[in-house]
């Protein structure tokens, strides 16, 4: 499985291609083959999913219920906007412009590495995304999505934890 992690920021040409980050590059499995799959966000930006990494998200959506209202709706709704797209010779992606302009992303774009896949946001957008979420909420959403029950999860430097 891959790791994504970090932030890059980079500019798109005049045909809407960005170069991918050389550190995100090198986290890629052979398996992916330098191809990836491009879809709207659950927020308002890209997810990129190397080649490996969307079987297994195929694999989850194939087990979804399609005879559901809400199995169809998900489905539909997720990979109507999925696109295939492959690296160039100069590591590029070539961006959609259908999904540059649902994610508002215009002359250049930031990478974040989120484990299985990469999200790409326009920098404005990432910055009004962020400046939604205090410190002090990220701090207790990150304690209840990683700390459990016993208090000794990750620190994040909250105030409200005593330290040994």
């Amino acid at each position: 499985m891959a790791s994504f992690k970090g932030t890059y920021e980079h500019s798109l040409d005049d045909k809407g291609r960005v170069a991918f980050p050389s550190k995100l590059r090198k986290s890629l499995h052979p398996e992916a083959n330098e191809r990836f799959t491009l879809l709207r966000g659950l927020e308002p930006c890209l997810y990129l999913y190397p080649q490996d990494e969307w079987e297994r998200v195929e694999e989850k959506l194939n087990r979804v219920n399609s005879f559901s209202r809400e199995g169809r709706t998900v489905k539909r709704n997720f990979l109507r906007f999925a696109e295939d797209i492959v690296l160039d010779k100069q590591h590029r992606l070539p961006l959609p412009p259908a999904l540059m302009d649902w994610a508002s992303i215009k002359g250049r774009a930031v990478f974040i590495g989120s484990g299985e896949r990469i999200e790409i946001w326009a920098p404005d957008q990432l910055k009004a995304f962020d400046d939604e979420l205090s410190q002090n909420d990220f701090d207790a959403l990150f304690e209840r999505v990683m700390g459990g029950n016993e208090g000794q999860g990750f620190s994040s430097g909250s105030q409200n934890e005593s330290t040994p």
